[in-house]
C-alpha cells in the first residue's frame, strides 16, 4: 500500500476497516520530524502494518525492516518472559526473589517477592544512588552487584514507586537464574523465534544494529537549542540536589501537581544520563531490559496479538490461558505513591492502556519515554504497537500512542459491531496543568 498527501507518504498494508488509523498516523508524521511505524492485530489477523517518515536526521526514508529504540515499552516484553517461565513452574509470583537469586537477600531485601518486583513495590527504584554514572547500565554484572548491595528506599510492599531503569535488571536476573541463559537469548528463543518476529531485540547482535533508527527531536525545542542534538535530559535536571528538588516539589504543589521530584530523579535520572546515548551501537548491543528494546511495530503487535488471543496465535502458545489471566489481573495498589503521582493500574509487569476513546477495562501493555507503546485487549482480540524515533514526552509516552490506540479501538469495535465501552479517559486537573507547562517549555511532545 502507498498513500500520498501534501507532506508524508505511508507505506505498508492496511485493512480498509482501519482507514482512520492510517489518517491519524499520517497526521502525526506530518507534524513531526523523524519517522514511525504502527501495527495492529485484530482476532489474530494483522490488519495494519504501516510506516513512514525518516529514520535519521539525514531524512533517510523509514524502511520496512527499520527498528526503533523503544525505552520503557521494553518492560512489556521482559514481563511477558516472566509469565512464560511462571507458566512452566520455574517462577512463582509470590516466592521470595532470594529463592532464585540468593545474593539478593541482604540489606533489607530478604522478604521481597517477585510480585512486589512486578508491581513496582520493592523500593529498589533509586538507581541514582546505586551507580556513579549512567554508562554503568551497559554492564549487566555491575548493575546486578549494585542491586545486591542496595537497600530499599522504603519498606517493600508499602509504596508503589515506578522502577524506571532498575526493573529490567530485577526481572532479568530472576529469569537468568531460573533458566541459566542470557536475557537477550531468552527473548529470541522464547518469543521472537516461535512467533517468527522480524525485529525484537533487547541486547541486539552486531548484525542487526544497521536496522536501528536514529533518535531525533520533533522540533527545535528549548531542550535541543540549549543542550545539543544528543541530549536526552538537560544537565541542570541531572544536577538537581535535595534542596532544589524539595523546592521544585513545593512549587509544583502550588499549582496542583503532586509530584515528588526527588524520587523521580532517583528513579529516572542517574548521573551522566544527559550524555548517555540510547541509540548508540554500544548501548543497543547491551541488555537494559527496562529501557533499550529495539523493535519493529509489527513484532510488538504480533507478540501482543498472541496475548490478546489468550496466549496463543497461529498454533504457537506462549503461556496457558490460566497463567495469562493471572498476569493481567489488576493488582492491589498501595495508598502511597513515589516517582509518579498517579496510579498506573498495575497488572503483573503491565499497566492500563489509555486511549483517546477511553481505557478498555482489561487492556494491558506498556508505553515508553519517546512516545512508543504497545498493548492488548483480550476482550476485543485487539493489539496495537507504535515505534517512533522522535519525541520525548513523559516516562509513559505521549498523546500519539493514545490517539492511535483510540483510532484502532474504534475501528475494531465498529468491525465487530459492538460499542467501544471503555472507561472515559480523564487526565485530571493536575495532569492538564503539567501538560500545559511542558507545552509552554516546548521541551516535550504531547500529540
Amino acid at each position: 500500500m502507498r498513500r500520498s498527501s501534501r507532506k508524508i507518504q505511508l507505506e505498508g498494508r492496511l485493512h480498509p476497516d482501519f482507514q482512520r488509523v492510517a489518517d491519524v498516523l499520517e497526521g502525526i508524521l506530518e507534524r513531526q520530524a523523524g519517522g514511525a511505524a504502527f501495527a495492529v492485530y485484530h482476532h489474530g489477523e494483522c490488519v495494519v502494518d504501516l510506516w513512514g517518515g525518516s529514520l535519521d536526521r539525514g531524512r533517510t526514508a523509514w524502511r520496512e525492516d527499520t527498528m526503533a529504540p523503544s525505552f520503557s515499552t521494553t518492560k512489556g516484553v521482559a514481563s511477558t518472559l516472566v509469565h512464560i517461565m511462571a507458566d512452566r513452574g520455574l517462577i512463582d509470583y509470590d516466592a521470595l526473589v532470594a529463592e532464585y537469586w540468593p545474593e539478593f537477600a541482604q540489606h533489607g531485601k530478604e522478604d521481597i517477592t517477585v510480585r512486589q518486583v512486578l508491581t513496582h513495590q520493592s523500593g529498589l527504584y533509586h538507581i541514582r544512588q546505586m551507580v556513579d554514572d549512567a554508562s554503568r547500565m551497559r554492564d549487566w554484572d555491575y548493575m546486578i552487584d549494585a542491586i545486591e548491595r542496595a537497600e530499599p528506599s522504603h519498606e517493600p510492599g508499602t509504596r508503589t514507586g515506578y522502577h524506571g531503569l532498575t526493573y529490567g535488571y530485577l526481572v532479568g536476573e530472576i529469569l537468568q537464574r531460573v533458566t541459566g541463559e542470557r536475557f537477550p537469548d531468552l527473548v529470541q528463543r522464547e518469543i521472537a523465534e516461535p512467533l517468527e518476529l522480524d525485529g525484537m531485540f533487547i541486547g541486539a547482535p552486531e548484525s542487526e544494529i544497521h536496522r536501528a533508527a536514529e533518535l531525533v527531536w520533533s522540533r527545535p525545542s528549548l531542550l535541543l537549542q540549549r543542550y545539543g542534538p544528543g541530549a536526552q535530559v538537560p544537565k541542570w535536571v541531572e544536577n538537581l540536589g535535595d534542596s532544589s528538588s524539595e523546592w521544585l516539589t513545593q512549587r509544583l504543589g502550588g499549582i496542583g501537581i503532586d509530584l515528588d521530584v526527588k524520587s523521580l530523579l532517583e528513579a529516572l535520572v542517574p548521573r551522566g544520563i544527559a550524555g548517555f546515548e540510547f541509540d548508540s551501537p554500544e548501548t543497543l548491543r547491551a541488555a537494559i531490559p527496562a529501557a533499550n528494546g529495539l523493535f519493529t511495530a509489527r513484532s510488538l503487535a504480533r507478540m501482543y496479538g498472541c496475548l490478546a488471543m489468550g496466549g496463543e496465535l497461529d498454533g504457537v502458545r506462549l503461556m496457558s490461558k490460566s497463567t495469562f489471566e493471572r498476569a493481567i489481573e489488576r493488582q492491589e495498589r498501595t495508598e502511597a505513591l513515589k516517582v509518579l503521582p498517579f496510579d498506573m493500574a498495575w497488572r503483573l509487569g503491565y499497566h492500563a492502556a489509555p486511549t483517546s476513546r477511553g481505557i478498555p477495562r482489561r487492556a494491558f501493555g506498556h508505553f515508553g519515554f519517546g512516545g512508543s507503546g504497545a498493548w492488548a485487549d483480550p476482550d476485543r482480540g485487539l493489539a496495537v504497537a507504535f515505534v517512533v524515533n522522535c519525541g520525548t514526552g513523559t516516562p509513559f509516552g505521549d498523546l500519539r500512542i493514545v490517539r492511535l490506540g483510540g483510532a484502532a479501538l474504534a475501528a475494531a469495535a465498529k468491525r465487530d459491531g459492538v460499542p467501544v465501552n471503555a472507561i472515559p479517559l480523564n487526565f485530571g486537573e493536575s495532569l492538564d496543568k503539567l501538560r500545559d507547562t511542558f507545552d509552554r517549555l516546548n521541551a516535550f511532545s504531547w500529540r
